[in-house]
């Protein structure tokens, strides 16, 4: 499955999900916006990082890395690019963490002594696959670990979800939007099936295609969230702008022409 790419989407859209992860009692989630800045010299970018309002600085930064094979050298990598992230960009929070979320324990690495001081306060680790499993688990959580579960246990965990979902977030749109999220989830899951395949599977009638699926068919998007993503992607500028990234970064990053962003900084300006 392409984990950045899914995690990115996840956390973008429902930044609640990370923070009943990691069991944080934050009641200012609204403060935060999820982004995935890139580190110059090494062009290293970073899986993603939670960001505050300029006025809440009082706030943490969190950032996220998700790691789902073994990598020797993961510490020396990850820990010595956020010291230059604050380098480059200055953010004014003067508090952080990192929380490393892994499939499974056995893609851990130790980390090196001359980090333990820093890891002992900032980092935390999470096993995807060390999560309960229980009809009491809360519906964020529940569909992290439908990211890692067993494809014969992953059916059944997908639609509890789903009905979890549609009975438990009022809000018509939110809900829709992480049904969406779990069937894309289960469309990573099972590639050879084919869209009706996996709507049986579920037993949902009238699944809508996620947009996984409809890249994957090459075809159209609807005009409506076409124009909604944009939208998005847009007032996101002017934040990658206050954290560093010039022109031509921001436009590589949200995946629009430059002259989109250029309009939009005259525009702000």
């Amino acid at each position: 499955m392409k984990t950045d790419t899914l995690f990115y989407q996840l956390f973008q859209q429902f930044p609640w999900i990370f923070f009943q992860l990691i069991d944080s009692q934050q009641s200012d989630i609204e403060a935060y916006q999820f982004i995935a800045p890139e580190v110059k010299q090494r062009a290293f970018r970073l899986d993603g990082l939670f960001v505050t309002t300029e006025d809440r600085a009082d706030l943490p930064l969190y950032f996220v890395e998700v790691q789902f094979y073994k990598e020797d050298d993961f510490y020396d990598r990850i820990i010595p690019s956020i010291f230059l992230f604050f380098s480059q960009f200055k953010p004014i929070n003067s508090d952080w963490y990192v929380i490393v979320i892994f499939d499974k324990e056995s893609n851990d690495v130790t980390v090196p002594e001359r980090y333990e001081e820093v890891a002992n306060r900032r980092l935390r680790k999470v096993y995807l696959n060390q999560i309960a499993d229980s009809e009491e688990t809360e519906l964020g959580i529940g569909t992290l670990r439908l990211i890692v579960e067993t494809q014969s246990l992953a059916p059944s965990l997908a639609k509890s979800l789903i009905d979890k979902a549609k009975d438990s977030i009022t809000d018509a749109t939110v809900s829709s939007q992480l049904v969406e999220l779990i069937e894309t989830i289960i469309i990573y899951k099972f590639p050879q099936l084919t869209l009706e395949e996996v709507k049986r599977m579920l037993n949902i009638e009238g699944i809508k295609q996620t947009r996984v699926y409809q890249d994957a068919k090459a075809e159209g998007i609807e005009q409506g969230k076409a124009e909604g993503r944009l939208q998005q992607k847009i007032e996101t500028i002017p934040l990658l702008q206050e954290l560093g990234l010039n022109i031509e970064q921001i436009a590589q990053r949200l995946e629009i022409s430059e002259d989109l962003v250029r309009e939009n900084i005259r525009e702000q300006n």
